[in-house]
């Protein structure tokens, strides 16, 4: 084997979370243009790829696809096909990230899994193509090509990365319901969504108000809304339950990550975030992320 080509890959995939979410409008295609903030924190997944004859697949998880349903293995037959390359790779896929969470998993694998066969299989492909291949796989797929938070719009295929850190600890908890994205599209109310568009909290925006914001949580809570929290906190009572917890718990920023179930919480200190790690991992899923936390650190 050529020295230039590595034996394997290791890539770690960070979930996300959404800092607001609008619901703009339902587009011809099917996809409703929306306006959202992307900003990356804890768990991650670990991915392991290894040259291969064929495309397979193993999984921690016995409830994922290890088939052609599973975003990794898509991601590797488009790569594959784009490059006109007769290479295989064995993924290993070690998942942590809740699945149905709102957090990104499936669409930061698949990225991972991208970026990681370029290396692995010594590919020159261009950035802009790897982008095509993400939007194919998912609308927020491209968004983990790159590191840091990211404005986004359209479908969340229209990215500008921006440098903002979060200065606050985040607990992020998962109350093990699965929320179907295409279901929250549906019910959503969008003469309810489209009548906010005139509002002042919509003449900024999401970018500036988090910019503008960042370090003012009393303001993030007057302005950054998730428009999918009525129609889901009403569906499940029980992530409206978390997230008045997580208040009155002492969090200075709450809300839902995009279509749900997760919601994650901003504390000012570490024990005060610790304390209520503690008290939720009695029932559910939870994680903790350091302030100005930054995958490339």
């Amino acid at each position: 084997m050529n020295n230039d080509i590595p034996a394997f890959i290791t890539r770690r995939a960070f979930s996300k979370i959404n800092l607001g979410i609008r619901i703009l409008r339902k587009r011809a295609d099917g996809y409703h243009d929306i306006e959202t903030v992307f900003a990356r924190l804890l768990p991650c997944d670990e991915i392991n790829l290894k040259h291969s004859d064929a495309i397979t697949l193993v999984c921690n998880k016995p409830e994922l696809p290890t088939d052609e349903n599973n975003l990794c293995i898509k991601a590797a037959e488009l790569l594959r096909q784009q490059c006109g390359v007769n290479k295989g790779v064995h993924i290993t896929l070690k998942k942590q990230i809740p699945v149905g969470a709102g957090l990104g998993g499936g669409s930061s694998d698949a990225a991972a899994t991208l970026l990681g066969l370029v290396q692995l299989w010594n590919l020159a492909t261009p950035v802009e193509t790897l982008f095509t291949l993400a939007l194919q796989l998912g609308s927020d797929v491209p968004y983990f090509l790159h590191d840091g938070m990211a404005y986004a719009t359209g479908r969340g295929e229209m990215l500008e990365y921006f440098d903002v850190e979060i200065p606050f600890w985040i607990v992020l908890v998962y109350p093990n319901i699965h929320v179907s994205t295409a279901w929250a599209y549906r019910e959503i109310d969008m003469t309810m969504s489209s009548t906010k568009e005139t509002a002042g909290i919509r003449q900024s925006s999401l970018k500036d108000l988090v910019m503008k914001n960042i370090h003012h949580p009393e303001l993030l809570q007057k302005t950054i809304v998730n428009d999918f929290e009525p129609v889901v906190m009403k569906a499940y009572p029980a992530i409206a339950q978390i997230k008045q917890e997580l208040y009155d718990n002492g969090a200075i920023f709450a809300q839902m990550s995009g279509s749900g179930s997760s919601i994650y919480g901003f504390f000012e200190s570490k024990e005060r975030a610790a304390s209520v790690v503690r008290q939720f991992e009695k029932g559910y899923a939870v994680f903790l992320t350091s302030p100005n936390f930054s995958p490339g650190k």
